[in-house]
């Protein structure tokens, strides 16, 4: 069976049936940027506990299942605009990205394209430089075309080093701007919105493999946590070989992240030795099911 990576995926808001479908469908590894959770957080200790939940409780949910998890750490820009907790957010965001499975500061980027979100972008992404991490980067919802222009204007003003960047939610109005870039190209391949796995073999076939990068950005929302794979199937439907599909689905963003030198091909290549007697904090992800042991 093929190996996929998922690069961009919120597990916290899916169920162990979805790490079990996940693994069956072949996928290794994944990678939970911090994230909006759907209402405001009111206080700095929400985004400390959330912080490290995907750092604890998170990974060690995955590797119950055969998954590799790993992580981004930030301030999300929806949350930018609250001016007096984003700032004490970034006081305690620099000790979470010194963390192992920490490998990318993310995902940060424009919302409203504030100049709340202006100081929050430019200020991460030199935290990013300070700790030698690539930066994943949200285009915002609305004003897509401007907000991505915004964000390279931004990169350029900062100077982060463009290959240190993976511009997200790309469409076919967007991706030809990061194309005249150094950054990365993130898609995500979303039911009804964003990008379906034919547009995205579309645009695989009309620009190349070099830098794209493909998720399922799956979250609370109605989503998809097989859409890696299913862009896998539709790629091979048209034409392409299982080295390309390979490329684009497993090396390509673990090649990006690794520039973090916390993740590697070899370490998502390596197979977990599942253990579902184990516990997290006296918990178990099982319920009081049969645990499973291999090895």
């Amino acid at each position: 069976m093929m190996k996929f990576f998922d690069p961009h995926i919120h597990m916290v808001s899916r169920t162990t049936d979805d790490y079990q479908r996940m693994y069956a469908a072949g996928i290794v590894g994944v990678i939970e940027p911090a994230f909006w959770q759907g209402q405001p957080r009111t206080s700095v200790g929400s985004f400390v506990d959330y912080f490290d939940t995907l750092l604890g409780w998170e990974r060690f949910r995955a590797s119950q299942f055969g998954i590799h998890h790993y992580c981004t750490m930030g301030l999300n820009p929806k949350e930018a605009n609250d001016l007096a907790l984003a700032n004490q957010v970034m006081e305690v965001l620099p000790r979470f990205l010194a963390k192992d499975g920490v490998v990318a500061v993310g995902e940060i980027g424009y919302d409203d394209i504030t100049p709340e979100e202006d100081i929050f972008l430019a200020e991460q992404m030199q935290l990013a430089m300070e700790f030698e991490l690539p930066v994943l980067v949200h285009t915002p919802h609305r004003d897509k075309i401007g907000g991505t222009k915004r964000t390279i204007a931004l990169i350029r003003e900062v100077g982060i080093p463009e290959e240190m960047v993976l511009i997200d939610h790309l469409n076919e109005l967007t991706l030809p701007l990061v194309m005249e870039t150094g950054c990365w190209r993130g898609h995500s391949i979303y039911p009804n919105t964003k990008m379906s796995e034919q547009r995205m073999v579309a645009l695989l076939k009309e620009y190349g493999l070099e830098k794209m990068v493909v998720n399922s950005a799956a979250d609370w929302g109605c989503s998809d946590p097989l859409k890696v794979p299913k862009t896998g199937a539709a790629m091979k439907d048209a034409g392409f070989s299982e080295a390309e599909i390979t490329r684009v689905l497993f090396e390509n963003p673990i090649d990006f992240f690794a520039q973090s030198g916390r993740i590697s091909r070899e370490a998502v290549n390596t197979p977990i030795q599942v253990d579902q007697t184990r516990l997290w904090e006296s918990n178990s992800a099982l319920r009081g099911q049969e645990p499973v042991i291999e090895g």
